[in-house]
């Protein structure tokens, strides 16, 4: 199966249109047509149902997509790892992170992997459900994130759980005294991160939830950092892991919850199944290290 193939079927499984796919791809529609055919020839399944109007995937044209796009950026990824193992003789590891697991001591897991002068780090900040699926693709070679994603292909660590605390304006009533669950639902919320989940928002919503208790949110945003910055703002409070105090935010008041011990866990995920890399090794070495420091204290 040529890749030029897969590539053509890509775009026209985005346009269902082979005229349009076809100037898209700077090529006459009959070889496309003839392209497409050939295909479904060779799968031995009708990936396109021909409309009047256009085109329609079938289930399997679907199915068909969606391998089709993690194959070819999976060989991208591979490409570009090996351009970049000739131009520097370097092994490439490529890591992926929510931002606020880098509050903590991930950061010293990346110094000193850079002080390994055969090994080139990419770091990618990605929410945990994109982790997964830049596992799949070849994108990067371990994640750290927050949330369970549940995937055949991907196997999740919890390194440790990690305290919650609330982030509240510095002049708000509640910095008193430690506030409670209930205290706080009567209180707007800014959550992060925004968009499809799941993610670090709906596990902090789902701790009110189970509570019986509403929550009214005020703004939802796409990071940390911002929320701070809504929360210093009066615009709410926030739930954000420990860590994310050592930003000492200016207008920001950082408290624990009174009635609740509340923890998120820290995440890694890699691809299961996979024969540790050397770089890998090095990892899971220094993780261990850093895992057993935060559980026996002796963290920054």
């Amino acid at each position: 199966m040529e890749l030029r193939y897969l590539r053509n079927f890509i775009v026209v499984a985005e346009e269902l249109n082979l005229t349009r796919a076809a100037e898209r791809l700077f090529i006459a529609q009959p070889p496309l047509t003839r392209q497409i055919k050939q295909l479904e020839e060779e799968l031995e399944v009708q990936l396109f149902i021909r409309k009047a109007r256009g085109l329609e995937l079938t289930q399997g044209g679907t199915y068909f997509l969606q391998q089709a796009r993690t194959l070819l950026e999976r060989l991208e990824a591979s490409i570009e790892g090996t351009r970049q193992i000739a131009q520097l003789r370097k092994m490439v590891f490529a890591i992926g992170f929510v931002p606020s697991v880098f509050y903590g001591q991930l950061p010293l897991m990346v110094r000193r992997l850079r002080r390994n002068k055969n090994l080139e780090l990419v770091l990618h900040e990605l929410k945990t459900q994109e982790q997964v699926a830049a596992l799949k693709s070849g994108k990067i070679d371990i994640g750290f994130g927050r949330v369970r994603i549940d995937d055949p292909d991907v196997e999740q660590e919890v390194l440790f759980n990690e305290p919650l605390i609330v982030a509240l304006p510095a002049s708000h009533p509640l910095t008193r005294q430690a506030p409670t669950m209930a205290e706080l639902a009567e209180v707007p919320m800014v959550i992060f991160p925004a968009g499809a989940g799941p993610h670090f928002a709906d596990v902090v919503q789902g701790l009110f939830h189970r509570r019986g208790l509403k929550l009214q949110v005020s703004q939802q945003v796409n990071d940390v950092q911002t929320a701070l910055s809504l929360v210093a703002s009066d615009m709410g409070f926030a739930l954000v892991p420990e860590q994310v105090h050592k930003l000492n935010r200016e207008g920001v008041e950082f408290m624990p919850v009174a009635d609740e011990k509340l923890s998120i866990s820290v995440i890694a995920s890699r691809r299961r199944g996979e024969t540790p890399s050397a770089a890998m090794r090095l990892v899971n070495t220094i993780l261990a290290e850093l895992v057993e420091n935060r559980r026996s204290g002796r963290y920054p």
